[in-house]
């Protein structure tokens, strides 16, 4: 392959798609198990989904984060989000509190246990990827990651 043809993004699509396939088919599922050997049970896959996902919309500035926003933020419906939250609340992950602005909705907050699992798990994910590019010349690094949390940030935060 030509250095050409290296730099030109042709192909860039497919191989991204390409990663998003490995980790959530193969890799993410097993993330908890290998953040620590003696976490606790209630620290699967799902209960992290949902954190990330209360916490990634609790960041955009609402006031309150509900089932809807768990459900956009997991790319999923209502329903399916609605019994994934309720099994972190079984976990002790979620409180589930009526909307102060409208009563049919809950309004969902972590506790302190979601937090330090999220936390945890943040600092797998760094360390995962410290470790993925740790061949890499700096320059190459900081760019790499520069670039992947403009294109995160650009995706998932635009309003």
């Amino acid at each position: 392959m030509t250095e050409d043809a290296e730099n030109d993004g042709k192909g860039a699509g497919p191989a991204l798609f390409r990663l998003v396939r490995h980790w959530s088919r193969q890799w993410a599922p097993d993330v908890v198990q290998q953040l620590d050997d003696s976490a606790p049970a209630t620290w699967t896959a799902q209960n992290l989904y949902v954190i990330q996902a209360i916490d990634g919309a609790a960041g955009t500035g609402d006031a309150e984060v509900t089932v809807a926003d768990v459900a956009r933020q997991l790319g999923l419906d209502r329903s399916v989000a609605s019994r994934m939250i309720t099994d972190a609340v079984r976990d002790g992950f979620v409180l589930r509190d009526t909307s102060a602005h409208d009563a049919r909705r809950a309004a969902l907050k972590l506790t302190d246990e979601a937090r330090s699992f999220l936390q945890h798990s943040n600092t797998h994910q760094q360390d995962a990827f410290e470790r993925l590019v740790s061949d890499w010349p700096a320059d190459d690094q900081r760019r790499f990651s520069s670039y992947l949390l403009r294109l995160t940030t650009e995706v998932l935060d635009a309003p």
